[in-house]
């Protein structure tokens, strides 16, 4: 049993070190995610009966892959940690972005049969069939430097999402104040402002509310333009986190001459082999 753990664990494990069976593997599921993908995207168009039929196989194949999967990372988890106690690191393991994803993939095809509901609401849980493409983020690497660079930079990310939103509510709050007496029917409370104001920032402009009067229309200019420095802001912030780590690959590269060790392009830590 334990060679067995060991040899899935080095099949469906995450890193760049992989065998044949690991990348075919590897392969067959990210196939499975881009037709549940499709299957969603063109499910309420009328469609013969056998591409419905070919997509209920996929679906129903995906779901019994997508659960096997996750179970036996579940099993095999323990081995990310091994000095600590396999409880603790399958309940940590659990709670992990991409087990979230995981078990968020295929929780749509289990609760109509755990809880009883209505048609819609069984609708929409098939919605959160779209989570599996976040698990893509496990197979493709550009996908893992994005994820990596949000990791590195949430501090300063967080920071500037707070400054936008006490922007946001401040000027929510005084567009309100300023145009609900010229507007009482567009202007009912301050949700009405904050739509304003955020599409005043985003540049949007739908044109379907509006300040109409002369300060209305001042705090307005003045919102745009402090909301574009702070929209400008995370760009510059997630700039910074892929030129660190390219700088980082380069120097793992160079490494690599040097040194026998493997290290990850991404995070420029020691990558561990197989285990025997």
């Amino acid at each position: 049993m334990g060679n067995l753990k060991i040899r899935v664990y080095n099949l469906i494990r995450d890193d760049d070190e992989n065998g044949l069976a690991a990348n075919i593997l590897d392969g067959f599921i990210i196939s499975l995610v881009v037709l549940n993908i499709i299957s969603i995207m063109i499910d309420t168009s009328a469609l013969p009966t056998f591409l419905r039929e070919f997509f209920f196989i996929t679906e129903m194949i995906s779901v019994i892959v997508f659960t096997l999967e996750y179970v036996l990372r579940l099993w095999t988890c323990t081995y990310i940690n091994p000095n600590e106690k396999p409880l603790k690191v399958r309940i940590r393991y659990m709670f992990s972005f991409m087990a979230t994803v995981d078990l968020l993939s295929i929780l749509p095809f289990y609760l109509p049969f755990l809880i009883p509901s209505t048609l819609v609401i069984f609708r929409s849980l098939r919605l959160m069939r779209i989570l599996r493409l976040f698990k893509l983020n496990r197979y493709i690497d550009s996908l893992k430097i994005i994820a990596l660079v949000f990791k590195r930079k949430k501090h300063q990310l967080v920071s500037c999402l707070f400054i936008l939103a006490i922007l946001i509510l401040v000027s929510s709050v005084l567009i309100y104040d300023v145009e609900r007496s010229a507007q009482p029917d567009k202007f009912k409370d301050v949700a009405s402002g904050m739509w304003v104001i955020i599409t005043t920032i985003t540049t949007v402009g739908y044109g379907d509310v509006y300040p109409v009067t002369v300060p209305g229309r001042v705090l307005c200019a003045i919102t745009l333009i402090l909301g574009a420095a702070s929209l400008a802001i995370p760009s510059g912030i997630i700039s910074a986190g892929f030129v660190e780590i390219s700088n980082e690959t380069n120097k793992s590269n160079k490494g690599k001459n040097a040194c026998d060790k493997k290290i990850c392009p991404h995070c420029g830590k020691q990558i561990f082999r197989n285990i025997e």
